[in-house]
């Protein structure tokens, strides 16, 4: 319990969170515009379909925390499931691109049955792996740390996915609009995020044990978590900065080929292959490679003033950037690149310490309750990136159709506009809202020290 983690162990916990984080970024970035441009659904269409689905896959984290709860195996209670559904992950992330030749009722169908699924299968592996933060050390700095290598290649996947994306869809389709293009590169990702999935299986270990080895009470479990202030205020903060993320991911490819229209391309080669990157392209790699550098600030800040007082401000820097960002025009790129850069920075701060936040609130349910539950509180944080990610999700779809958005047509000048609303003051409002709900988090890094204490003090007469 007390083991020093090795920086073999860190670096295979991050390439759990490098695997999901790939798919994730892909989706959040871009399977509005494939279902819009690619697909052929309306906006409005695909923003219901995302709520539906989203509600449903964000109840049925809690229910997957349950069954991790109560996992026993030799390889411990969440580490299996990394072994078991890396490969399910895949296959149902290559079907969810992949496009039938159905009417328009058949492929609304089909895109309702395979995302659903591909939510679900991301639950299955999501939230037992990031249960596994709980149990790895007991040591608040360590999972701090912990957290921070978690991000860090999280952020790391995503760049490297956002950085592939469009030039290796291009390169088997020929187009950032072809249907062979986008299926054979989510299936060449399908094989990275596997052989991630593995090597976080096989290089990480399960140390904490609960202070008592009774049989838990599903019933006494739910009690615990409604009582748990600490979860319920990090719900609602990780909602707002979800939604502040997925509003601004979900537009970013339609403000930059619709509003920006720059035809300035970036050219590079990988293995003897010539590609490009378009300037949608730049800006989603230079936030994904902002983000990291967010991460890597977030421990050393949050050690000197707390974590509480480092998502705060964080937030709130974010929140007023982003509404200095809807006075820029389209011809400001320098401009949208370098607060983009600024914007991620603050938003690469939040997420390391939520995560260590949500352990945080796991020990505190322990201390005042003598019961432990680890998937359960844990699911919560998976619970809150989904309804964070439904709202916004769904909300960008329904913006869109709201300000008139024709699919591969000149747009107006009001959804020209509103698309730029969606880059800038409408996240903002999400961001207000996190730091509203963070000024009520309860525990500080001196409360934090006596419960730590006391159970390390449990633990060590119990076992």
């Amino acid at each position: 319990m007390h083991e020093k983690i090795s920086l073999k162990e860190k670096v295979g916990y991050g390439l759990g969170d490098a695997a999901s984080s790939m798919f994730w970024k892909i989706f959040s970035m871009y399977l509005l515009f494939f279902y819009t441009d690619v697909f052929g659904l309306a906006p409005a269409v695909v923003g219901t379909m995302f709520l539906i689905t989203r509600i449903w896959d964000s109840c049925f984290d809690p229910i997957v925390g349950i069954i991790a709860d109560r996992t026993k195996s030799k390889w411990g209670k969440f580490r299996p499931y990394l072994l078991w559904v890396a490969v399910p992950f895949a296959i149902i992330g290559v079907l969810t691109f992949y496009t039938p030749d159905f009417d328009e009722k058949g492929k609304i169908i089909y895109a309702y049955v395979t995302y659903s699924a591909m939510m679900m299968i991301y639950s299955l592996i999501n939230v037992p792996y990031a249960s596994l933060l709980g149990v790895m050390s007991s040591d608040r700095k360590e999972r701090n740390t912990l957290s921070s290598y978690r991000m860090v290649f999280a952020f790391g996947g995503s760049l490297l996915a956002l950085w592939l994306i469009e030039p290796l869809v291009n390169y088997f389709g020929g187009s950032l609009n072809s249907k062979t293009g986008w299926l054979a590169t989510i299936a060449v990702f399908g094989v990275i995020t596997t052989a991630f999935f593995w090597g976080c299986f096989f290089f990480t270990k399960e140390r904490v044990k609960p202070i008592s080895d009774e049989k838990t009470d599903l019933k006494e479990d739910l009690k615990d978590l409604l009582k748990n202030k600490p979860w319920w205020i990090l719900l609602g903060a990780g909602i707002g900065a979800l939604v502040f993320n997925s509003i601004r991911d979900g537009a970013a490819v339609y403000y930059f080929k619709y509003y920006v229209s720059s035809s300035v391309n970036f050219d590079f080669s990988l293995f003897g292959t010539a590609f490009h990157m378009t300037p949608t392209s730049i800006y989603l790699v230079l936030g994904q490679a902002a983000n990291i550098i967010g991460v890597i600030a977030a421990t050393p800040i949050a050690n000197r003033i707390g974590k509480k007082n480092t998502f705060f401000g964080a937030m709130a820097l974010a929140a007023l950037l982003s509404l200095i960002f809807y006075f820029f025009g389209k011809e400001d790129v320098l401009l949208i690149m370098s607060f983009q850069v600024l914007i991620s920075i603050c938003a690469g701060c939040i997420f390391p310490l939520i995560w260590s936040m949500y352990a945080d609130s796991a020990d505190y349910s322990e201390w005042k309750q003598g019961r432990r539950a680890t998937g359960l509180v844990f699911s919560a944080s998976s619970m809150s990136q989904k309804f964070g990610w439904t709202i916004g999700g769904a909300g960008a779809g329904w913006l869109l159709g709201y300000y008139g958005f024709q699919a591969n047509v000149e747009q107006t000048e009001v959804t020209q506009n509103g698309i730029q609303l969606m880059l800038s003051v409408l996240p903002a409002l999400a961001a207000f809202i996190s730091v509203a709900f963070i000024l009520f988090y309860p525990l500080s890094e001196e409360k934090l020290q006596i419960i730590e204490q006391d159970l390390n003090e449990k633990r060590d007469l119990t076992h």
